[in-house]
């Protein structure tokens, strides 16, 4: 597959979303398809961020903070080869300091549901620390962005990953 920007094609995606919202899968398929690095946000929190999340308390913007930073620290050193990297980054604060100082371009992907879908999906879910309790709270703290490629979760990881493809490379 050839693309018709590489020139301008963006080194970091963020994946964002919810939890339960597909991040992950469609991260990883995305950085395979691209050759890129792929980060899986969640592996990157704090043992306390991981406490307090499990303990079904939402995680409040000082708690964030560390955990911003070393993303976006993650990005800056994969400027060159390449990097996806999964988080919620549920307002526009968080992306602001996600995309701080990338100069090769970045893209952001919104992986959209309501709290229908990703609540089915949560109580498929097994071993995360992400309790099903918290899921309001993230949906109460999201502030939708406005320049981000944007695609609905009930599409499958492949069609999305193939839409987001489209819309930014071709």
């Amino acid at each position: 597959m050839e693309f018709k920007h590489s020139m301008n094609r963006p080194k970091t995606i963020y994946v964002m979303g919810v939890s339960g919202s597909g991040k992950s899968t469609v991260g990883s398929l995305l950085a395979e398809r691209l050759g890129y690095a792929f980060f899986d946000g969640d592996d990157f929190h704090p043992k306390s961020n991981i406490i307090k999340m499990s303990r079904g308390e939402a995680l409040n913007d000082t708690d964030r903070q560390g955990w911003l930073e070393r993303l976006n620290q993650i990005a800056k050193e994969h400027e060159e080869t390449g990097a996806v990297i999964v988080c919620s980054a549920l307002k526009e604060t968080y992306r602001k300091q996600l995309k701080k100082g990338l100069e090769n371009g970045f893209e952001l992907l919104y992986l959209k549901g309501n709290i229908d879908a990703i609540r089915e999906r949560l109580l498929s879910r097994k071993g995360h620390f992400m309790p099903l309790e918290l899921l309001q709270s993230q949906f109460d703290t999201l502030e939708e962005p406005s320049n981000a490629i944007i695609i609905s979760i009930l599409k499958n990881p492949e069609q999305i990953v193939n839409e987001f493809m489209e819309r930014v490379f071709f």
